[in-house]
């Protein structure tokens, strides 16, 4: 099957690979436009006009607002109606899931300096969340969780949960998932219009503190507009996969991991890279025998054809230097000693160490958050956690004597400021 190829020898390598790595503008100024009169119209009608956008692009027909919000009953019904397999297997997810963000909440602390002083920092879960669950092109009960567990273990008192519903048609694993997970509310409703309704609240959605989730281009535009208003998680982009394997891989095995990311959508990244050669040309090789075996077929071939790549490196150590350029969202080193390179990863969302760790176990039930930074915002990005439903707020507490100390520290950066009221203010306590 087309994919791109890239020697790090090659004197035009730079080059292509940043042309690899240059994806076209995520702000079409069309979909901008059509989401800002979308928002504009949900934060000034509320349920009306939330109820005309579902209806029209959902392809619904639903009479009033009140449709929208599916209750604890249907939930539960949903998680009842799951095979026995399916729930057991979310039931496992969760626990890890929720195992691994049980380690991750923010701190709160307080010391005293030598004037008697008292500084610390305190921390608050929001207040109420807003979670995004795509539903179109395919449903993910796995973004329930992701999502819904950390804002539990932080602490928020209530989630409220987006779905688009095409058609009028619920997925039961979606609703099961918010049944597990302890989701408070769910609304059917997806697009620029449920996260409008997050964001400013509607007659019958309660805005939000903070909106976390991916979808599509319309939900980021969306998410855009109205950062400032709620907070945000991240704009999320296209899935990544970057692979560095060695010859003692299974080609088959390297093959199918690079296909997970590709068969999201069109427009994921699927790159392999490695020293040896004549090992590509076996991935190559596998990548065209398996291919055919996927429902999705279309789909992969489109995304390896278009952002793919098997890229050969000199080295495993260079093979990390180029990852590190690309800052994927998921690195697998698929090597002997993993660990060996893994100081050198300096970018990348999520690490799978090993031959045996693929990416598609953080994807449902490893336990690390498979909400990641893409389009290499891992360089300064982290995945989604429990910090991110947390907030800090410092503390400071003066006594007397180290007000007198404080006093002429902060009067004298204020006077050099020319900030009096500032200075007054300091030198009032001493």
């Amino acid at each position: 099957m087309k994919t791109n190829r890239l020697d790090t020898a090659d004197a035009d390598f730079d080059e292509r690979l940043g042309r690899l790595l240059d994806r076209a503008p995520t702000q079409d100024p069309q979909v901008t436009q059509a989401v800002e009169r979308i928002v504009s119209d949900v934060r000034t009608r509320g349920d009306a006009a939330l109820l005309e956008a579902t209806n029209r692009f959902d392809r619904s027909a639903w009479n009033s607002a009140a449709q929208l919000e599916l209750g604890r009953a249907e939930l539960e019904a949903a998680w009842l109606g799951l095979s026995a397999e399916l729930k057991a297997a979310l039931e496992q997810a969760h626990a890890r899931i929720r195992a691994y963000a049980e380690r991750q909440p923010l701190q709160p602390f307080e010391f005293g300096d030598s004037h008697g002083n008292r500084l610390g920092q305190r921390i608050t879960p929001l207040d109420r969340v807003g979670i995004y669950v795509p539903g179109g092109k395919a449903a993910y009960p796995s973004s329930v969780l992701m999502n819904a567990v950390p804002a539990k273990v932080a602490g928020v008192p209530e989630i409220i949960m987006v779905v688009p519903t095409p058609n009028g048609e619920t997925n039961a694993a979606v609703l099961g998932a918010a049944y597990l997970a302890g989701v408070d509310r769910v609304f059917r409703i997806g697009g620029a219009q449920a996260v409008a309704a997050l964001a400013y609240g509607t007659q019958s959605v309660p805005a939000v503190d903070k909106i976390v989730g991916p979808g599509n281009a319309y939900v980021a535009a969306a998410k855009r507009i109205v950062f400032g208003q709620v907070g945000i998680d991240s704009i999320a982009g296209p899935s990544e996969i970057v692979v560095i394997s060695d010859a003692g891989s299974d080609p088959r095995w390297i093959a199918m991991d690079l296909f997970s990311q590709a068969e999201h959508d069109e427009d994921a990244q699927s790159v392999l890279i490695s020293p040896d050669a004549a090992f590509l040309e076996k991935v190559s090789d596998a990548m065209d025998e398996r291919v055919t075996t996927l429902p999705r077929h279309e789909i992969v071939r489109a995304s390896i054809g278009n952002r793919g790549a098997l890229i050969r490196a000199r080295s495993l150590e260079e093979a990390v230097d180029v990852s590190n350029r690309i800052a994927p969202e998921h690195l697998e080193l698929a090597v002997d000693d993993p660990r060996a390179l893994l100081d050198r990863v300096r970018h990348a969302g999520a690490v799978f160490l090993g031959r045996h760790t693929p990416e598609a176990f953080g994807d449902y039930c490893a336990g690390p958050n498979h909400v990641l930074p893409t389009s290499r915002a891992a360089r300064f990005s982290n995945p989604l956690g429990v910090y991110e439903f947390q907030k800090r707020t410092s503390l400071i507490e003066c006594s007397p004597d180290g007000a007198r100390v404080m006093a002429k520290i902060a009067g004298t950066i204020a006077d050099a400021e020319g900030l009096q009221a500032h200075a007054a203010s300091a030198r009032d306590r001493a």
